[in-house]
């Protein structure tokens, strides 16, 4: 998939928000599908600067996309939901009123709504009293009907009126005096691809996932499946730190996660992720190494450290080969997760408390005796110690949980 998106400007040209377009998908292909996709990898796999962004974002939709569970992913307050008109039939009247009712149940939920001027026609009087946004396609809509549509729209205070495809200043000072307060188009910004990278978890981490998430096992069942697959894990700390869940604060590790998420909105990305994993994906011994890593280093930490750090440990372990995974500097992996900064000194820096435990590992699975030594000394563990947590993070990962 390949996300654009065009900034929404006010009239001091000041960003208020993005609209999202799908570019691999042509304007007559679009579907709930599509629609849905679009969401998760803006949601997972965008780049930190959309992830992170406290604008509005404008994404399109269809009819079946607002009656879709995919919705109830996303915090409806950042989210404004462009809805396309009835297409013309001698029955759109019905066509109008039969979609009134998820109309209005979307637009309880909190999402704002906005539509293109074919809602100013007395049959979409229904429809506009819900929107937040009337939209004005310039090379639609003459200056004389924009400024038309903005008198109409006086009796409604909290719709604002966009003019979109402005494409010349010209453009831009004709919507100003007719009344237009929001504006976007080529003469602004052309679309600019949304960068990201797609980590793919193992379907069969996801299919246990999803059959634990239908047994409601306990939030300690459904960690363990984390801990077990980095790239999952990784894909759901991205999730919930994103700009359209909506949390003030940062989640950093897996059970937190899985807490605030509950058990139907995990079930909800858990499915929508195993619709775009795809059979490809990172060397299943890749994905092995890491978690093997991230056992050992949380086994050693626990001789050491607090239970908090020691989990720590753990995602320093499986998070140490996303480089590798993505084909990215580490760093450039890093900024699509928010991490504690003990995790980010060790993975970055190969500082802080946990870098110990993390060459430590290294010097295992090399089988490099002097750091072996010097790094066992300085952390006053035997080599007894770490030779038995070294065999048990094997096994640990060798016994992994198939799917039921």
């Amino acid at each position: 998939m390949t996300i654009a998106r065009q900034p929404i400007l006010d009239s001091k040209r000041q960003v208020m928000g993005f609209e999202l377009f799908d570019r691999s998908v042509s304007a007559d292909s679009f579907s709930a599908a599509t629609d849905a996709a679009l969401l998760f990898n803006l949601l997972s796999n965008a780049d930190s600067e959309m992830r992170n962004t406290s604008k509005t974002i404008f994404i399109n939709c269809t009819h079946q996309t607002l009656a879709g569970g995919h919705l109830e992913l996303v915090e409806p307050e950042r989210i404004v939901l462009e809805v396309p008109p009835v297409a013309p039939s001698d029955n759109q009247t019905e066509d109008i009123e039969s979609y009134l009712q998820t109309l209005i149940d979307v637009h309880k939920r909190g999402f704002r709504l906005a539509f293109d001027e074919s809602v100013m026609a007395p049959a979409y009087a229904s429809w506009l009293t819900l929107a937040s946004f009337v939209k004005a396609d310039s090379s639609r809509v003459s200056a004389a009907d924009l400024h038309k549509i903005s008198l109409q729209l006086l009796a409604y205070p909290g719709i604002k009126l966009v003019t979109e495809k402005i494409e010349t200043e010209d453009q831009f000072v004709a919507a100003s005096k007719a009344g237009a307060t929001l504006f976007q188009g080529y003469w602004f910004a052309h679309p600019v691809l949304v960068k990201g990278q797609t980590v793919r978890p193992a379907q069969a981490a996801i299919i246990q996932l999803i059959n634990l998430i239908r047994k409601q096992a306990s939030t300690g069942e459904i960690e363990e499946v984390f801990k077990h697959d980095p790239t999952l894990s990784f894909n759901l700390l991205r999730f919930i730190n994103s700009a359209g869940f909506g949390l003030s604060c940062e989640v950093t590790s897996f059970r937190h996660a899985v807490m605030l998420l509950g058990l139907k909105k995990l079930f909800r990305w858990a499915a929508l992720l195993m619709t775009t994993a795809g059979a490809a994906g990172s060397a299943p011994a890749l994905g092995n190494a890491a978690v093997i890593r991230g056992r050992l280093m949380e086994l050693l930490a626990g001789q050491l450290l607090t239970t908090e750090e020691c989990d720590n440990a753990f995602v320093v372990g499986i998070f140490s080969l996303l480089d590798t995974m993505l084909g990215i500097p580490l760093a450039d992996a890093l900024t699509a997760i928010s991490l504690p900064q003990s995790v980010t000194d060790a993975l970055l820096h190969n500082t802080g408390s946990l870098a110990p435990f993390l060459q430590l590992t290294l010097a295992c699975e090399n089988a490099d005796d002097r750091s072996f030594a010097e790094l066992a000394n300085a952390l006053q563990l035997t080599g007894d110690q770490i030779n038995l947590a070294h065999l048990q993070a094997l096994v640990w990962a060798d016994n992994l949980t198939q799917p039921a």
